[in-house]
């Protein structure tokens, strides 16, 4: 079996009898331990005694009028989102739990360091026996910004943290054995190095090839495909497609901000011009497994998910909007 993603501290949790992941002392520790919450020199005697404590004692309780006696301002706010995020999942039985519970609400106070945090450990449980490197690449998506990069005829994502604002140069297999000059360079995932993906997983450097066709766009449905059986209970095929004829759009998912935009122009019936259907990345459809559990208003047709990059060649997944965009009858919080 593969391990993969350690940095998600999954190693540190326990899982409960249907496989959900239940917080521990020590995940929470690692969060109080972070470089961002260690006190400096100078700090105050109320931040240094709750760092202290809080490393002996990650369920102590911790009263809004104690941070707020925390003396600097960068500090206290810190202190804030952190201890708000542990309080978020020891409410919960199970990691899974809590993060349906914070994206029903309705109202995400937390940072999305935060939140991408969560799912890259969650979505690491979901893929938990997956040897697919395209697969887990691709579930990258979930948690990490994307930067796409047009290469000829191929569209390849990179990770924008990786890339940043360098032009960066996609290695491809043939590129690589003819030496062709590059500037800064990113390996694109292919058959060739795709067992180099599980000792560089945690690098986040690797590309992947998301043209149509190619194995990128069939990975990510895979991915969504455990990350809605993982998290509602519910089987689902996704197909990814390669253009979207004549389709009766009934229900759609946007998978991101950008693609739920054009999801709703497309609805309303009005056509995109070109600026904006060249955003377009990719569509999938999705059907149901079992038919009891979808809503009466979509009957027997399919959803449609969408994915679109913005203006700057971006790509931002929300991958919340699998959970609550699906038209069924009922949604099971993961236990």
């Amino acid at each position: 079996m593969k391990d993969f993603w350690i940095s998600c501290g999954h190693h540190l949790l326990d899982r409960n009898a249907n496989g959900g992941l239940v917080v521990t002392d020590e995940f929470l520790k690692a969060y109080f331990a972070r470089p961002e919450l260690m006190p400096p020199e100078d700090a105050c005697a109320v931040e240094c005694r709750l760092h202290r404590e809080l490393l002996a004692d990650p369920r102590r309780p911790s009263g809004v009028d104690e941070i707020a006696a925390i003396a600097d301002a960068d500090a206290r706010e810190n202190w804030q989102f952190v201890l708000a995020f542990r309080d978020l999942l020891l409410r919960h039985p199970t990691l899974e739990a809590a993060y349906l519970a914070l994206v029903r609400s309705g109202s995400i106070a937390l940072p999305p360091l935060f939140v991408n945090q969560l799912v890259h450990v969650i979505l690491r449980n979901a893929l938990d026996g997956c040897d697919d490197p395209f697969v887990v690449r691709a579930a990258e998506l979930f948690f990490r910004p994307q930067r796409i990069m047009l290469h000829e005829q191929s569209l390849l994502l990179g990770d924008e943290e990786i890339i940043g604002g360098l032009k960066m140069t996609p290695v491809l297999s043939l590129m690589s054995m003819l030496g062709a000059p590059t500037e800064t360079q990113i390996d694109v995932l292919d058959a060739d190095n795709a067992e180099h993906y599980w000792h560089r997983c945690d690098q986040f450097d690797m590309g992947l090839d998301f043209t149509a066709g190619t194995r990128g766009p069939a990975a990510l449905a895979e991915a969504m495909t455990r990350w809605i059986a993982h998290l509602l209970g519910i089987d689902v095929a996704i197909e990814p497609l390669t253009q979207l004829r004549d389709a009766k759009l009934t229900w759609y998912v946007g998978l991101d901000s950008e693609a739920t935009g054009i999801g709703d122009r497309l609805w309303r019936g009005e056509a995109l011009d070109e600026q904006a259907a060249g955003r377009v990345l990719a569509l999938f459809r999705l059907s149901f497994s079992d038919a009891a559990v979808v809503a009466e208003v979509v009957e027997q047709e399919p959803v449609y998910l969408i994915t679109a990059m913005t203006p700057d060649l971006n790509l931002r997944m929300k991958p919340q909007n699998l959970l609550t965009g699906l038209p069924i009858k009922h949604l099971e919080a993961a236990s």
